[in-house]
């Protein structure tokens, strides 16, 4: 099974294309830190090309930016290209199958301002709540 799984944040804006039959393709990097330290102290970072296909691609570029963090679910696709000096080069894909958004988007769309992230809004305690106002109780 070729399955993997990636909390990071992308490096850079999405970049939603379509393919020639109007298929969305949505390229991406994403830094993901490892578990340890090294013997310097120093926490090292991995980076990881990704793409996204059809509405998987379309939710990436609409609620993501650089800076998002975000889960990555996929797989790993060796592939090998010439550059332009004429050497092969082997590079690694991630093909993404599934994106849990983990922070809220940062950049303006359209015209609209930048969302900053909400904290959640707490139920109140018992302490906190008033006593005597029994206005709410069904019986």
């Amino acid at each position: 099974m070729n399955r993997v799984f990636f909390i990071g944040r992308l490096t850079r804006d999405p970049e939603l294309t379509e393919t020639p039959s109007g298929v969305a393709k949505c390229r991406f990097a994403i830094a993901v830190d490892r578990e340890y330290r090294d013997a310097d102290g120093e926490r090292r970072t991995d980076f990881f090309e990704c793409t996204a296909w059809r509405s998987v691609a379309e939710g990436i570029a609409r609620y993501t930016a650089k800076g998002s963090k975000v889960l990555v679910e996929g797989s790993v696709y060796p592939r090998e290209y010439e550059d332009n000096k004429g050497n092969k080069q082997k590079v690694v894909d991630i093909i993404v199958m599934n994106v849990k958004y983990l922070s809220a988007k940062t950049r303006a769309e359209d015209g609209e301002a930048p969302q900053a992230a909400q904290p959640a809004k707490k139920k109140p305690t018992i302490s906190q709540m008033a006593i005597g106002d029994d206005s709410d109780i069904p019986f």
